[in-house]
């Protein structure tokens, strides 16, 4: 391991120990990862028209507040 890396790490985590900066950094980088999972299904749901009819619905519904407006 290089040893500026923990260091380095300690410092940006803000953790005091390298248990609590490995546990930090490993929670960080799966929270990363659910995240980037999360948005490919977003993307493909997306891509799959599945959001089509509540666009619609909305923009429906922001067109009949203007008119009455």
């Amino acid at each position: 391991m290089d040893p500026a890396l923990p260091a380095d790490a300690m410092r940006l985590f803000g953790t005091k120990t390298k248990k609590d900066t490995v546990n930090t950094a490993l929670r960080e980088a799966v929270q990363r990862l659910k995240r980037a999972e999360a948005l490919e299904r977003l993307v493909n749901m997306a891509e799959a028209g599945e959001f089509d009819e509540a666009i619609a619905a909305y923009e429906a519904r922001k067109t009949a507040q203007r008119g009455q407006a």
